[in-house]
C-alpha cells in the first residue's frame, strides 16, 4: 500500500457506501454537501464521498465518519423538487481521509489515495473463488428471489472475481456497514470472505425460516386458522378504531329507515354484508361503501307534491313568457287530468322544436315551478357515450351512475321535471349510441323499470315529467322522435318580439345592470328600431344582447356625467348601440322581367329570396349560381322541363330552348341556399323570360312544382310570411295543400296581405305575370 495526500470536496453520505468501479446516483439535500457536488462539476475536480457512522446526525466531524471512503467524478446534476439534488457518480479509487473542515461553504479534507492489492490468486485459485461464489449465489437466490431472471444471468456469466464480488453488492440488498467493511479490507482473499459468509448466513436464515413455516403450516388445523383470521380481523379492527363498526352501523341504518321498496333495500342489506367481509380489501371496500352511499342519496319513494291549483299554474306560466300558447295548453291539459286521474295520469313526454332564443329551455323552469316539480337540466349537445345515460358498471375503476340517476340525486325527488337540452345534437361515437339508450327512458312503457349500469337495481321514471329541446327534429333519430309529442316553436312576429322585450327582458337587463326605471327610458319606437334594424332572429337572443348594451352605455352616463335621466328613442339609438346593422328588406317598387320574389326558411327565421333569370343566345344550356344545393338544382331542372312543356301555349317557338341559354342566379352568392319550396318561383321566373312578360313586384310566392305544374306543400310557412309583411309584400302565393297550417296562424301577421291559394302553376301564373 502507498499513500498519496490530497485535497477534495468532501460528501459525507447518509447509509450509503460506494463501491470503486460502479457507477450510482444519490440524492444530497445539505447545503454543504449540494456546494461541494456543484464545485467538482463546475470545476471538473474530482470528489470524496464517505459514508456517515450515525446517518441521522445532520453535521458529522471527523469522528462522525468513517476513515476509509471513495474518490469519485461527478457525472451529472440534476435539481429536483423541495430543494433536494441528484448526484451521479463513476467511482474511481479508494481513500483513506486524514481531516476534515468547511471550506468555501463545503466540507474538504486530506486524502490519501489507497492502492489495491494486486491480485496473486492463480487461474486455478480464481476459478475455484469463482465458482464457490457462483454456487453460492444460486442457492441464495433460490430461497430469497431477489434478483430478476436476466440480473442473475448476468452475475454467473462474470469470470472476474473482482467484478464479480463488486456487482453482488451493487445488486442484491446489502447494508452500508457490510459494504463499508468491504471497502476497507484490500486483499481479495479478505473481500472473498465477507461476501461469501454474507450469503452463507442468509442461505441459513432462509432455510431456517423455511422450516419454521413448513413446521407451522403442518401443525396448523382449522380450528387454528380460523383463531388465527379472527385474531387478524380484531387487529386490523383495533387498527382502525371503532369507525368502521360505527360507519357499517350507520349505513344499515340507513337502509333500514329508507323510503324505499323492500327489494332496494335487501340488494343494499346483501352489498353491507360484502363490504363488511372485504374489510382486509381496502381496493373493493371503497367500490362497496361509494356504491351504498350513491343509492342511499337517490330518492326512490321520496316525492314533491304537485301543484293542484290549475289558475295558479296558468299565472306562473304567462308571467315568464309571452305567447308560446302551445306549450302551455299542454301543460295546463296535463295538470287537469291529473287531477281528474287523482295523480294517476300518465306524464307526458314533451319535445320543444324551434329556432335559437325561442325560450324552449326557460319555458321548462317555468312549467317545473308551475307543476311544483323540482327542475334538473341535462346537456346533451356533443354526448356520444351510451354509458352517460345508462353510467358504468360499478366493478370499473371510477364508476358513476348515468346522468339520470345524477338528476334524480340533484333534485332529491322521484318526480323531477328532466329537461333533455339540444337532444337532436347528441353524436354516436365508438362507445355506442347514447339516443338509443334513451329509447328506455322516453317510453312511458318501459321507464318505470329503467336499468342503470351502475345501480343494477331497477329504477322507477314513470313519475318523472320530461322535456327536451331541439333546434331541428330531422336530426333525431326517428325510433327517438316517436317516442315524443312534438311540440313545435315557432320563430316570434315582430310584434311578440316587442311585448316580449318590453315586459320581460328590459325589466330584467335593468336589474342585471343595477338600472333603476327612473334612470332610463326606452321609448316603444326604440325597441321597435333594436327589432328591426339590429336583429336578424327567430327567438329574442340578440335582442336581449342589444338591450343590455344600451344599459352598459347608460350606466357608464350615470357613473361617468351623474346622468340620471336618460331617454332613449329612435333617434338616438344610433348613439348607444352604433350604426344600423340589418336595412329593411323591401318589395321591388316596380314590374320586370324575369324577376319573382320568393320566401324561404332559415335557422334564425323567414327570409325573401329573389330569383333573377336571364336568357341569351346560346345552345340551350341551364347554367345555375348563387351556391345552390342540390335538392335546389333539381327544382330549377323540374321547373325549366314544365315550362319547356308549356311553352307552346304562350307563342314561344318550337325551336326556342335548343337556341338559347338560360341562366337563374339567387342573389347573395356567398350564402348556401337549398330546398324544393323555390319551384314556383323559378318556374314563374323562366317563364316570364322567355315570354319577356313582367311579373308583378307586389307578389311573392313559396311552393314545391312537380313536373306536371302541380303546386306541392311546404314547411316553414309562418317565418315565411312574416318575411312577407316585413318586406312590404302585399299578395303572397301558397300552396292550397297548406291551407290548414295557414288557418293556424294569427291574423296579426296575414293581415294586409292577400294570401293566394294554388293548386296549378296556371293559378301562379294568373296572379304572378302582368
Amino acid at each position: 500500500m502507498s499513500e498519496n495526500l490530497k485535497t477534495f470536496p468532501v460528501i459525507p453520505l447518509r447509509g450509503l457506501t460506494i463501491i470503486p468501479g460502479t457507477t450510482v446516483h444519490f440524492d444530497v439535500r445539505r447545503k454543504a454537501s449540494i456546494a461541494a457536488a456543484e464545485e467538482s462539476m463546475i470545476d471538473d475536480k474530482e470528489l470524496f464521498v464517505v459514508a456517515q457512522k450515525d446517518p441521522v446526525e445532520d453535521t458529522p466531524g471527523f469522528d462522525g465518519i468513517y476513515k476509509v471512503g471513495t474518490v469519485v467524478v461527478v457525472k451529472q446534476l440534476n435539481k429536483l423538487p423541495d430543494d433536494v439534488v441528484r448526484v451521479m457518480v463513476e467511482a474511481k479509487a479508494k481513500g483513506e481521509i486524514q481531516s476534515l473542515y468547511m471550506a468555501d461553504g463545503h466540507f474538504a479534507g486530506e486524502v490519501s489515495i489507497i492502492e489495491e492489492d494486486k491480485n496473486t490468486l492463480t487461474e486455478a485459485q480464481e476459478e475455484a473463488y469463482v465458482r464457490e461464489l457462483r454456487d453460492t449465489l444460486k442457492l441464495f437466490e433460490g430461497k430469497v428471489r431477489e434478483l430478476s431472471p436476466s440480473s442473475l444471468r448476468g452475475l454467473l456469466d462474470i469470470s472476474n472475481i473482482e467484478t464479480l464480488m463488486n456487482q453482488i453488492l451493487m445488486r442484491i440488498k446489502v447494508g452500508y456497514k457490510l459494504k463499508q467493511e468491504y471497502l476497507e479490507q484490500n486483499s481479495i482473499e479478505d473481500k472473498f470472505t465477507t461476501i461469501y459468509s454474507f450469503l452463507a448466513k442468509e442461505n441459513e436464515v432462509a432455510q431456517v425460516r423455511n422450516e419454521i413455516i413448513e413446521k407451522v403450516k403442518q401443525r396448523l388445523e382449522k380450528s387454528q386458522k380460523e383463531h388465527i383470521l379472527r385474531e387478524q380481523m380484531q387487529i386490523i379492527k383495533e387498527e382502525l378504531g371503532d369507525d368502521f363498526d360505527a360507519e357499517t352501523d350507520q349505513l344499515e341504518e340507513k337502509i333500514n329507515n329508507l323510503n324505499a321498496d323492500d327489494s332496494v333495500k335487501e340488494k343494499l342489506l346483501k352489498e353491507l354484508s360484502r363490504y363488511k367481509s372485504a374489510m382486509g380489501n381496502p381496493a373493493e371496500g371503497n367500490i362497496i361503501r361509494t356504491y351504498l352511499e350513491t343509492m342511499l342519496d337517490l330518492p326512490w319513494n321520496n316525492e314533491t307534491e304537485e301543484n293542484p291549483n290549475l289558475q295558479n299554474a296558468e299565472e306562473i306560466l304567462n308571467r315568464d313568457h309571452y305567447q308560446l300558447t302551445k306549450v302551455k295548453e299542454r301543460i295546463l291539459e296535463f295538470l287537469a287530468v291529473r287531477q281528474l286521474t287523482m295523480a294517476k295520469g300518465e306524464a307526458p313526454i314533451i319535445c320543444l322544436v324551434g329556432p335559437p332564443g325561442t325560450g324552449k329551455t326557460s319555458i321548462a323552469k317555468s312549467i317545473a315551478e308551475a307543476l311544483n316539480k323540482k327542475y334538473v337540466r341535462i346537456s346533451l349537445g356533443g354526448v356520444s357515450d351510451e354509458s352517460e345515460i345508462r353510467g358504468h358498471r360499478k366493478t370499473y375503476l371510477g364508476a358513476m351512475p348515468g346522468r339520470i340517476l345524477k338528476g334524480l340525486k340533484q333534485a332529491g325527488s322521484s318526480n323531477p321535471l328532466i329537461l333533455f337540452d339540444e337532444i337532436d345534437k347528441m353524436g354516436q361515437g365508438v362507445h355506442g349510441d347514447p339516443a338509443s339508450a334513451l329509447l328506455e327512458v322516453l317510453d312511458s312503457e318501459q321507464n318505470s323499470k329503467f336499468r342503470d349500469n351502475y345501480a343494477e337495481i331497477p329504477i322507477d321514471l314513470s313519475k318523472v315529467l320530461f322535456v327536451a329541446t331541439a333546434n331541428d327534429a330531422g336530426t333525431i333519430p326517428r325510433p327517438l322522435l316517436d317516442r315524443m309529442e312534438i311540440i313545435e316553436i315557432e320563430g316570434y312576429t315582430q310584434n311578440e318580439k316587442f311585448h316580449i322585450a318590453k315586459e320581460h327582458l328590459i325589466s330584467k337587463e335593468f336589474e342585471k345592470n343595477g338600472i333603476k326605471k327612473s334612470w332610463l327610458s326606452i321609448t316603444d319606437e326604440a325597441i321597435n328600431s333594436i327589432i328591426r334594424y339590429y336583429t336578424r332572429e327567430a327567438g329574442v337572443r340578440q335582442l336581449e344582447r342589444e338591450i343590455s348594451k344600451i344599459c352598459r352605455k347608460a350606466a357608464g352616463l350615470i357613473i361617468k356625467n351623474n346622468k340620471k335621466r336618460l331617454k332613449v328613442t329612435s333617434k338616438n339609438i344610433e348613439k348607444y348601440l352604433g350604426r344600423k346593422i340589418f336595412d329593411d328588406d323591401k318589395a321591388n317598387e316596380k314590374n320586370d322581367i324575369g324577376i319573382v320574389r320568393g320566401l324561404a326558411w332559415t335557422a334564425v327565421g323567414g327570409t325573401t329570396l329573389q330569383i333573377e333569370v336571364n336568357t341569351m343566345p346560346g345552345k340551350g344550356q341551364l347554367k345555375l349560381t348563387g351556391q345552390l344545393g342540390d335538392v335546389m338544382k333539381e327544382s330549377a331542372q323540374i321547373a325549366l322541363s314544365y315550362v319547356r312543356s308549356i311553352a307552346g301555349k304562350y307563342g314561344v317557338a318550337d325551336d326556342y330552348f335548343e337556341k338559347h341559354d338560360i341562366h337563374i342566379h339567387v342573389p347573395e352568392g356567398a350564402v348556401p341556399k337549398d330546398g324544393p319550396s323555390a319551384g314556383i318561383t323559378m318556374a314563374t321566373a323562366i317563364l316570364s323570360a322567355v315570354t319577356n312578360r313582367e311579373v308583378n313586384c307586389k307578389v311573392a310566392m313559396t311552393g314545391e312544382i312537380n313536373l306536371r305544374g302541380k303546386v306541392m306543400p311546404i314547411g316553414g310557412l309562418k317565418e315565411k310570411l312574416l318575411a312577407a309583411k316585413n318586406a312590404g309584400i302585399k299578395i303572397v302565393v301558397v300552396p292550397k295543400k297548406n291551407k290548414s297550417m295557414l288557418e293556424e296562424i294569427s291574423k296579426e301577421i296575414t293581415g294586409g296581405m292577400k294570401i293566394v291559394l294554388a293548386e296549378t302553376m296556371d293559378d301562379v301564373i294568373k296572379i304572378a305575370l302582368v
